[in-house]
């Protein structure tokens, strides 16, 4: 007996490739429910749409061995090749488990000047703007902030040496293309004779370094006891920059945005970060003191998941809402929608910093909320980022509040990453 198919939306499309994917899938959301598949021409096959958290669990989770990296794989290999990111089976496991201690939170840590002279900079930059009462450019300003302290934490000392050499820094192009085409994938993969110089003066000089590039070549396969080959090395070192960078710079945009229309929670911010000691490179474990903080940075990626949407193909037929899902099929986790569900989520629209307060932790399911995926393939720089997010807001929220300088409605633009359509103005106010 065949197993009935979940409803169809009535419309056909390249779903999950359109610009207008996120505005259409809102919509169908509304009219299916937890799942739905769309028919796509262009691969003449279906493909799943799947909300519901505990659908969610057993792709990401329990049933994760059934599942690889789905639509738009292609592309993000041409960017990154066979990174962490877009790797799989015994590649990834190797890869994963080399990568893994070099983002325990001891390490981390150790990245705290490097977090706070980059925000101390940007401190300095603002105070000279806003004694010009000029307005700053916060989608770029973040962008540029967020580069320099993933190009730092990666190449260390060396950024200056290529950058002198180059007469300019080589990966600006990160903040200079817009468009993430082909182009753009082109030019950023040119960098990859630049990494691999830099790695074979590295072992010809013998120097001492802490940067991800030097963890990188340390690290040891397992079984063998095997160093990364050289194109592995570049394809992660290019991978750390990329995946660094953007969704962190998107997840801070977001976050200023929200407070800016929202001055009852700016205030609660502004209170708790009064409160404590300015310090200008604190550790993990004193931005994680800073319970409120914390909470206003998960809300703000509830609303806005940087990584908007995630993708898997089955192996194997699988079951999910009751509803058998054939093998070979692409499956949809749009996770705007999920941290949105109206059954899991009081007034779901509303920036609620309080819902991740701990006595409301519990009254949502664990997997209603994932803004860096979940399951072993799971963000691995995860609490590198939040921890780049907090130090930014304890260094500069408690020097200015920003106004946003239009009246104009937000316009996202939902494709590898959930940006705003268009940069982001602010005008600065002392406090």
């Amino acid at each position: 007996m065949t197993q009935a198919q979940p409803p169809e939306a009535a419309l056909q499309f390249d779903i999950g490739s359109t610009d207008d994917s996120l505005e259409r899938m809102i919509e169908l959301f509304a009219l299916h429910g937890d799942i739905y598949r769309v028919y796509v021409p262009a691969r003449q096959s279906h493909t799943y749409v799947i909300h519901h958290p505990d659908d969610v669990k057993r792709v990401l989770v329990s049933n994760h061995r059934n599942y690889t990296k789905g639509l738009g794989l292609d592309r993000v290999k041409i960017l990154l090749g066979k990174g962490i990111m877009t790797s799989e089976g015994e590649l990834w496991t190797r890869q994963r488990y080399m990568m893994q201690p070099l983002f325990h939170r001891r390490v981390i840590s150790r990245f705290a000047e490097v977090i706070g002279t980059a925000n101390s900079q940007l401190l300095t930059r603002w105070e000279a703007l806003e004694r010009r009462a000029e307005p700053v450019n916060l989608t770029d300003e973040m962008s540029a902030l967020t580069l320099d302290i993933v190009l730092r934490s990666v190449f260390g000392r060396d950024l200056e040496r290529m950058s002198a050499q180059l007469g300019g820094n080589p990966f600006e192009v990160l903040t200079k293309e817009q468009e993430r085409n082909l182009q753009f994938a082109f030019k950023f993969r040119s960098l990859t004779k630049l990494v691999a110089g830099l790695i074979e003066r590295r072992r010809r000089e013998g120097e001492e370094h802490f940067d991800y590039v030097a963890m990188l070549m340390s690290a040891r396969d397992k079984d063998s006891g095997e160093p990364m080959s050289d194109r592995q090395l570049i394809d992660e070192v290019l991978t750390l920059v990329v995946a660094g960078h953007e969704t962190t710079a998107s997840g801070l945009n977001w976050t200023w945005y929200l407070l800016s229309q929202h001055p009852e929670v700016e205030a609660r911010l502004h209170a708790e970060l009064d409160a404590v000691a300015e310090d200008p490179a604190p550790d993990l474990s004193q931005m994680e003191r800073l319970p409120y903080t914390q909470q206003v940075v998960n809300e703000a990626l509830r609303l806005y998941p940087p990584g908007w949407l995630l993708s898997r193909r089955t192996v194997q037929p699988d079951v999910l809402s009751g509803y058998e899902i054939p093998a070979g099929a692409n499956v949809l986790l749009p996770l705007y929608l999920l941290h949105r569900h109206p059954r899991y989520w009081k007034d779901p629209d509303a920036f609620l910093p309080d819902r991740f307060a701990p006595e409301h932790e519990a009254q949502r399911p664990r997997f209603a909320y994932m803004p860096f995926a979940a399951g072993p393939r799971h963000c691995i720089g995860e609490t590198f980022a939040l921890y780049e997010m907090l130090m930014h807001l304890h260094r500069i929220a408690r020097h200015f509040r920003l106004v946003h300088a239009s009246h104009q409605p937000i316009e996202l633009e939902a494709q590898i990453n959930l940006r705003t359509r268009h940069p982001l103005h602010m005008r600065l106010e002392r406090r």
